[in-house]
């Protein structure tokens, strides 16, 4: 265990200093319910105030391995024409960990069957790693990726639009638009340093109806990171009544997922996910687990609510 986790952790580090494959967001296989971890012009898109938590124990098994969780919470404001929206986020990855706070704001257009909104952010975040406690080697020698703990406070920005209506979504953005250096060191005049990358998220679904029981809801996220290859979330869920869905999703190279929602109660939404690699890391772990709370506030009782489904 103690070497699958050293190879893990080696990778890990060769994609965080490599330049070419600058350091990578946390991602979500319930990313539907963390829209505004991809996209700041989801905020308030929802027409209440919603609230969101969500973790992710990836890789059960292994350690070191990632564990993440978040807790967001939007609301529309200004007769919703504007929406604004905080995150708070921990990310721990073997010596390294990084928490932070988002805070983003959306100005929204009604339109005839939905509203086209556009959004900023504001991202601050500590990132932590404890490169001195990494065993290198049984023999004595100095390596400059390991010579120095890494503590550094961070500020970035992002951008996107979004457009949705009761049955329709698509969302464009672009995060991490600074490109802050984490660590800067040379080896044979070659800069080694690490820094954030520029990613951009294209995402989309919608959801037919099959019957008046039974609802089919696709969708699907291409993530884009500069220096690193191109990803889509493939996922379809089925809607029972508007009560509970079961889906399953495809990530390109990486991994297939089973997914269920529960519609507990008009304010209350439960998610789960469970995740297989479909890489050979696959066979040194037992799989990926994530669980999702929503909650809405201010509903009217006895009002009648249509379903949610973005």
């Amino acid at each position: 265990m103690k070497r699958i986790t050293g190879i893990i952790l080696l990778s890990y580090l060769m994609l965080f200093y490599n330049d070419v494959k600058a350091q990578q967001d946390a991602m979500y296989t319930q990313y539907m319910f963390n829209t505004l971890a991809i996209n700041p012009a989801y905020a308030g898109s929802r027409n209440v105030t919603s609230a969101t938590a969500l973790f992710r124990n990836q890789w059960t098994g292994i350690d070191g391995a990632p564990k993440t969780g978040t807790l967001t919470m939007d609301a529309p404001m200004l007769n919703k024409k504007l929406g604004v929206g905080i995150q708070l986020f921990t990310d721990k990855l073997g010596i390294t960990q990084t928490n932070g706070a988002v805070l983003s704001t959306a100005y929204r257009i009604r339109m005839d069957k939905g509203s086209l909104s556009f959004g900023i952010q504001g991202n601050f975040s500590q990132y932590r790693a404890n490169f001195t406690e990494v065993p290198l080697s049984s023999t004595p020698g100095y390596d400059p990726a390991f010579a120095e703990n890494v503590n550094k406070f961070l500020f970035n920005v992002g951008t996107g639009v979004y457009y949705n209506s009761d049955k329709f979504y698509i969302g464009l953005s672009a995060m991490d638009l600074m490109p802050n250096k984490i660590t800067s060191y040379s080896s044979n005049n070659i800069n080694m340093g690490s820094k954030q990358a520029l990613h951009v998220f294209l995402a989309t679904g919608y959801v037919f109806p099959l019957s008046e029981d039974f609802k089919l809801k696709p969708s699907v996220l291409f993530k884009g990171v500069k220096g690193a290859p191109l990803e889509a979330d493939i996922n379809a869920s089925l809607w029972i009544k508007d009560k509970i869905s079961i889906g399953g999703q495809y990530r390109t190279s990486a991994d297939i997922a089973a997914l269920i929602e529960l519609q507990a109660t008009p304010q209350i939404r439960i998610g789960y996910s469970y995740d297989r690699s479909t890489t050979a890391l696959g066979n040194f772990n037992s799989g990926s687990h994530e669980i999702m709370l929503r909650y809405e506030f201010g509903f009217e009782k006895g009002k009648i609510l249509s379903p949610r489904y973005f």
